[in-house]
């Protein structure tokens, strides 16, 4: 391997540290700064917490965006959330049956399905994601949120308010370190992986696919083996819905609305399986209302199969 594609590899690698342990940071800071508001803790879960386990995602798409690389911006979110239904899920299935709360199952999945239909028509129409587009998608994060909220504070969970775990001085200045380290990450990630794809023959598409998408998807996967470690499995369907939530609506909608992405037709394959991945997951929990180990091993192959097709499609292109 030539000597500049290892010290790039190195500088992902930092990359993807600088973005997960920048996400850890600032997700307290701001959770201790709203505990020290007296913010009851559904409401830092639901706001502070859920944007911060998709800020890698953010930082790499904003930046690619930015940068024009747009096949790199889009391929990521699609890939980030393939990869949490499938093998985030999958995995946890695997090692323990994972129920669904009723909310899940009938408010936040069907929610889901709905807008991860009208990504795919965004894309479909013109193939690009035009600003409008992105700040639809914001405004939709909005209202979704301010229902979620709502319910929150009807079902009484709003009366606990967690104790501050960092005093107010260490709370703004772990947001501020935080914050450094995910853009500096979202730029080492977004630089290197450009890189690597280049020297390596890879498309943009494929490194977002896989690469950027597995590395920026592992807070949500160690978030949910920590989950089943603590014997909270129904946490596990929440998580992954909920950041999936967040990366359509909020990456693709940030990332979007600061620039337009237009996108090859090349990506219809793309799209077409991460609406059939999130209608069959939304079928496996409406039939049983959880999701056992053979239904965890079905969405593990095909993850497999999918990433298969990824990589050989890059270097046989049909």
């Amino acid at each position: 391997m030539d000597g500049m594609i290892i010290i790039q590899v190195v500088l992902l690698l930092v990359g993807f540290v600088f973005l997960i342990k920048g996400s850890d940071m600032f997700v307290d800071g701001a959770s201790s700064i709203a505990s020290l508001l007296k913010i009851p803790t559904v409401i830092v879960g639901l706001t502070i917490v859920a944007f911060g386990t998709s800020a890698p995602e953010a930082a790499v798409s904003i930046t690619s965006s930015i940068t024009g690389n747009n096949a790199m911006a889009v391929s990521n979110v699609i890939g980030s959330n393939m990869f949490n239904l499938l093998m985030v899920i999958g995995v946890s299935a695997l090692l323990s049956e994972l129920l669904m709360e009723k909310s899940v199952l009938d408010q936040d999945l069907p929610f889901l399905v709905g807008i991860t239909l009208l990504f795919a028509a965004f894309i479909v129409i013109n193939w690009n994601i035009s600003s409008i587009e992105g700040i639809i998608l914001l405004i939709i994060l909005a209202i979704y949120l301010f229902f979620v909220i709502r319910n929150a504070m009807k079902s009484g969970d709003a009366q606990q308010v967690e104790k501050p775990k960092l005093t107010t001085k260490k709370s703004i200045l772990f947001m501020i370190i935080g914050l450094i380290g995910i853009v500096l990450g979202g730029d080492l990630v977004v630089d290197s992986a450009s890189y690597i794809a280049i020297a390596l023959g890879m498309s943009e598409t494929l490194v977002g696919l896989t690469i950027v998408a597995i590395g920026t998807s592992l807070p949500e996967f160690v978030t949910s083996l920590t989950a089943l470690k603590k014997g909270e499995n129904q946490l596990v369907i929440g998580n992954v819905i909920g950041s999936n939530i967040f990366n359509i609506l909020f990456v693709l909608g940030a990332s979007s609305a600061i620039s337009a992405i237009p996108l090859d037709s090349s990506m219809l394959i793309d799209v077409i399986f991460m609406v059939v991945v999130t209608v069959i997951c939304f079928i496996f929990g409406k039939t049983q209302d959880k999701f056992d180990k053979k239904e965890g091993a079905i969405l593990i192959l095909l993850f497999a199969v999918y990433m298969g097709f990824a990589i050989w499609r890059n270097y046989f292109p049909f």
